[in-house]
Formats: C-alpha cells, structure tokens, sequence
C-alpha cells in the first residue's frame, strides 16, 4: 500500500508541545466544560493534527486539504486547545471560552473559528455529513484531500450512523477514515466489537489505544485502500 499524500500541504507546525495542552486547557474554564468527554480525544486530536493532517492555517479553505469533521463535539476544549497549538487562532482567545462575545462557544462553530469544517454537538450527524462531503469531492475531481470524521462509541447508537456506515462501505468511500473514541458508553453495543460493526459493511477496521501516538499515526495514516477505513481508540472506561 502506498501513501497519498502527494500535494504541497503538510501538517501544520505546532507553536505548543503536546506537554503544553493540559495548560491550554486549563485557561478555558466554566461549569460547561465537560472535561471527560473533552480529554477522552485529546490524543487522537493531537495525533490528527501533528502528524496525518494535510492543512494549512494560513489557507484553512485551501481546496486541496484535508477535511477533519469533530463530531463528537460536545465538550470541546481539547479540539480548541490543538487547534490553538497549531496556529488556527489566538491561544489568548481560550480566555474567553463559552463567553458571550468569544467564538468559542460550547460546541464548535463553523463560521466562527478557522480550521472548522462543521458545526457539530448534536449526535450522529458528523459521519452522514462526511460521507456527504466524501463524494462531492470525488464528484468534483478532488482525488487528493482525505475526510477523517471523530465520533463517539455512542453516537452509534444514531440510526443516521447505521446509514451512514452502509452506504459508505457499499459506495467504496475509500478516501474517507472515521475515529471512533471507544470510552464504553454506547448504550447497546455492537455483537463482536465495534470494529466489527464498520467490518460488516465492508470498511477496513482496526483496534487501537487511543493514548498511543504512534499506533495511532500508523492507523491513521492515509494509504491505498480499496474500502473506507475506520479506527477505533480505546481510551479508559467512562465513569
């Protein structure tokens, strides 16, 4: 299998480490901050956007770069915290988090913060929108730009995601990579795993740690696959 990314976007160079994303997260503050549902996808964020992303903040509407669509968006600190680190916005900006005249409210904003593809909180609509976005890049002649899209385990409890799951797989939507952060808090589960829920509608699938940047990077890492591609990342259990 070989790699896709061929076009002159690269990941973008952080300003932050990754030691530096419990501060940023720290200058967000309020009684919304849900902050288990926040650092349950702080890695494969951080993953996404340091090592498989192909975008550029200075042209986040660049036609030819990769879409990440967060639709687990309800608690999004980590996703403000990496994107800040990347250079997206002002890491001066999380001060005012969920404030009434800050674009970072308590779910993410398309029209208000750079590097956002959607506006997401609402479950079960961000990988229905990503096959959506899938295919009109294929209609387009975009050959190059990847989709990734991040859920939760229990937004596949959604009927729209078991849509979503079969037509992609029975489409061959082979540009398009959904991260599932496995928490345990689906309330019905899938017979086998949740790797096997994408496996039956013909997805490749693979299990990984969800703390594990590496393993993530080699799970993520666009290559020429015949057949969408789904992640899921184990992260502790929900309390």
């Amino acid at each position: 299998m070989t790699s896709l990314h061929t076009s002159s976007l690269h990941t973008p160079q952080a300003t932050a480490d990754y030691a530096d994303l419990p501060e940023l997260m720290g200058r967000m503050t309020g009684d919304e901050k849900h902050t288990t549902s926040a650092t349950s996808t702080l890695d494969v964020l951080w993953t996404l956007y340091s090592r498989i992303l192909r975008i550029d903040p200075a042209r986040p509407d660049d036609p030819d770069r990769d879409r990440f669509l967060l639709s687990k968006g309800h608690g999004p600190m980590a996703y403000y915290a990496v994107l800040a680190a990347h250079g997206f916005f002002p890491v001066e900006l999380l001060d005012g988090f969920a404030e009434f005249s800050s674009p970072l409210g308590m779910h993410p904003d398309r029209a208000l913060i750079p590097g956002v593809e959607i506006a997401s909180g609402s479950l079960g609509h961000g990988l229905p929108i990503a096959v959506g976005m899938t295919s009109a890049l294929i209609a387009r002649g975009n050959h190059r730009s990847q989709v990734f899209v991040l859920l939760g385990d229990a937004e596949l409890d959604e009927g729209s995601n078991h849509e979503a799951i079969a037509l992609a797989g029975r489409m061959g939507l082979t540009r398009l990579t959904a991260i599932v952060v496995d928490n345990r808090s689906a309330t019905h589960g899938w017979p086998g795993g949740l790797a096997e829920r994408f496996a039956v509608e013909e997805w490749s699938s693979v299990t990984v740690s969800g703390r594990d940047h590496d393993t993530l990077e080699a799970a993520l890492r666009p290559v020429d696959r015949d057949r969408p591609h789904a992640v899921i990342a184990r992260v502790e259990e929900k309390e």
